[in-house]
C-alpha cells in the first residue's frame, strides 16, 4: 500500500524543530542522510548505553544493526517553500469529508452514555467520521459514534503509530525524554518530536530498534489483535510480520506514519487507554443492554510495564496540544488537561485524520478517539478541533460536574451486597 502524506514540506528544517506555524510540513515523508554509524546521532549524555538496550530486547528480535543494513550516501529530501506552493498538484481525493444522512443510523446505543454519545455526535458536526469514547479505569466504551467505521478492518495509523515507536524506544533504554538525536541538519529530543509529529526523529529511533523489537511491542499494545471483548462486528486491524521492503522506506517509514499498517479505532483506544491508566491493557466492552450495562464487570488483557515511561509521553503528548499539531484542541477547551497525538496520511484518494487522547480530571479520565475519512477537509488537526469541541459540550453540560458529585456519592455510600453490580466509578487507581 503506497501512502503519500497529505501536505508537502514547506519550511526550513530549522522551522521544523522550534514549533513553525505549520505542523503540517512535519508530517512529509524523508530519507535520512546516514553517513555516520547509528550510535552517533544519539547523544550519549542522555541515552543509556545500546548494549544496554539491546541486552533487554526479546529473545526473538534481531539486533538493530542485523535488520537494518547500512547505507551511505542517501541523499535526503529536503524541504523547500517551492514545493508547498504546489501542494495541491499531487493528490487528487475522490473522497468525501462530510456524512451521509443517517450515518449514526444503525449504531446500538443502549449501554451508552446518552450525555456522552450526543457530545459527540454535536462534536464531529456533519464530518464523516467515527468518536469513540472510553473509561480507561474499565475499559468500558462510553460511545461509539457512527459504529460501521468504528468497527471497520481499520486503516494506516499515521502519526499515531509514534506513540507505540516512542514507547517501545523508552522501554528499551534507547533514549529517555531529553536525549538529543542528531539528524539532517538539526537535532531535537522526544518530547519536541511528539509535539510537532517530526517523521526524521521516528524513522531514526525504528531504525535504531530494527523491525523485530518495534513489532514486538506493538504487538504488546495491541496492535494487530482484536481489542473488544465480544464485540460484535469488530473487526481484525494488521501488524505486517516483516518490515517494509527498503524501496518503501522499511522500518523507518513504518515508524513515522505507519505505512503497512492497519490500525482500528478500537485498537488506538485500548492502547492509549493503558497509557492513561498506567499499563493496565482492558479489554474494551461495550453494554449493549441495560442487563449488560448493570452486570459490567473489567476485564484484563494483560499489564503493561510502562507506568515509569509515562511522564515522558505525557510532556510531548500536552505539548502536540498547548504548541504543536494539536493546538486548535485549545481554540475549544482549555479547562482540562489533555494529551494527546494527531495522525494525517492518505491512501487510495481518500485522506485519513486521526487524534487520540485522554484527559486528565480529579474524578477520572476519559479516552477519546477522533477518526475521521475525506478528502482535503480531513486531517488530523481538524480531529483535534473536533475533540475539543467535544470535551466543551461535555463541560458545558455540566459533565465533569456531575461525575465528581457521584464519586462523592459512592465514596460515602459503598455498594451492599443488596445492590446491583455497577461499573467503577471511573476514578484511576
Amino acid at each position: 500500500m503506497r501512502l503519500s502524506c497529505v501536505f508537502a514540506a514547506g519550511l526550513a528544517l530549522v522551522g521544523l524543530v522550534f514549533g513553525a506555524d505549520s505542523a503540517v510540513a512535519l508530517n512529509a515523508p524523508h530519507t535520512l542522510h546516514r553517513s555516520h554509524p547509528q550510535a552517533q546521532h544519539l547523544s550519549p549524555s542522555h541515552a543509556r548505553s545500546h548494549a544496554s538496550a539491546r541486552r533487554s530486547a526479546p529473545r526473538s528480535s534481531k539486533s538493530a544493526s542485523a535488520s537494518t543494513p547500512r547505507t551511505s550516501g542517501t541523499v535526503a529530501r529536503r524541504a523547500s517553500l517551492h514545493t508547498r506552493r504546489h501542494r495541491g498538484t499531487y493528490e487528487r481525493f475522490t473522497a468525501s469529508s462530510f456524512a451521509a444522512p443517517g450515518i449514526f443510523d444503525g449504531d446500538i446505543t443502549t449501554g451508552e452514555d446518552p450525555l456522552v454519545r450526543q457530545a459527540a455526535i454535536d462534536a464531529l458536526d456533519g464530518m464523516n467520521g467515527t468518536a469513540v469514547v472510553i473509561d480507561p479505569s474499565n475499559g468500558r466504551i462510553l460511545a461509539m459514534v457512527n459504529q460501521k467505521l468504528a468497527l471497520s478492518p481499520g486503516a494506516e495509523p499515521c502519526s499515531t503509530i509514534k506513540v507505540s515507536v516512542a514507547l517501545a524506544a523508552l522501554s528499551e533504554g534507547l533514549v529517555t525524554r531529553d536525549t538529543m538525536v542528531h539528524l539532517s541538519g538539526f537535532r531535537m529530543n522526544m518530547t519536541q518530536a511528539l509535539a510537532h509529529s517530526n517523521n526524521l526523529y521516528f524513522e531514526e529511533l525504528g531504525r535504531e530498534l530494527g523491525f523485530e523489537r518495534v513489532r514486538h511491542y506493538a504487538n504488546q499494545f495491541g496492535l494487530g489483535e482484536l481489542a473488544g471483548y465480544n464485540i460484535q462486528g469488530e473487526q481484525l486491524g494488521q501488524y505486517p510480520s516483516e518490515a517494509l521492503p527498503a524501496s518503501e522506506g522499511g522500518v523507518g517509514r513504518m515508524c513515522s506514519f505507519g505505512q503497512g499498517v492497519s490500525m482500528t479505532p478500537l485498537q488506538l483506544g485500548a492502547f492509549v487507554s493503558a497509557i492513561a491508566n498506567g499499563g493496565t491493557l482492558y479489554y474494551l466492552q461495550h453494554p449493549t443492554s441495560q442487563a449488560q450495562l448493570a452486570s459490567f464487570q473489567p476485564k484484563v488483557k494483560r499489564t503493561l510495564d510502562i507506568a515509569r515511561y509515562v511522564p515522558d509521553l505525557e510532556a510531548g503528548m500536552a505539548g502536540a496540544v498547548e504548541y504543536g499539531t494539536a493546538r486548535r484542541l485549545r481554540a475549544n477547551f482549555s479547562e482540562l488537561p489533555v494529551f494527546g497525538k494527531t495522525g494525517t496520511c492518505s491512501d487510495k484518494g481518500t485522506r485519513f485524520g486521526w487524534f487520540v487522547s485522554y484527559s486528565q480530571a480529579p474524578q477520572g479520565s476519559l479516552v477519546t478517539v477522533f477518526f475521521l475519512e475525506g478528502g482535503r477537509p480531513t486531517f488530523g488537526p481538524r480531529a483535534a478541533e473536533l475533540t475539543g469541541a467535544f470535551y466543551k459540550n461535555l463541560w458545558d453540560r455540566n459533565y465533569f460536574a456531575e461525575k465528581t458529585q457521584q464519586t462523592a456519592t459512592a465514596a460515602v455510600a459503598p455498594l451492599t451486597d443488596s445492590d446491583p453490580v455497577a461499573a467503577p466509578s471511573g476514578v484511576i487507581q
